[in-house]
């Protein structure tokens, strides 16, 4: 795409990009942080990576086993 481009249009993109950056509102890591130890201490419950899969709705149980005779 940018072989088709001019260095100005190039440019111009690289401008509107930082643009959009600088205007981006920033939060403080200690308020994120904690805000994600929230949200995941209240989900823990529910999440399947934590709880586990029930073995009736694990799409990826095995079916049957091999058998070689």
């Amino acid at each position: 795409m940018a072989r088709d481009m001019s260095d100005k249009d190039i440019l111009k993109m690289e401008l509107d990009q930082l643009k959009k950056e600088v205007s981006t509102s920033r939060t403080a890591v200690s308020a994120s942080v904690k805000e994600t130890i929230d949200f995941v201490e209240a989900t823990s419950a529910e999440d399947p990576l934590i709880k586990g899969v029930p073995e009736d709705k694990n799409p990826f149980k095995e079916k049957g086993g091999c058998i070689i005779t």
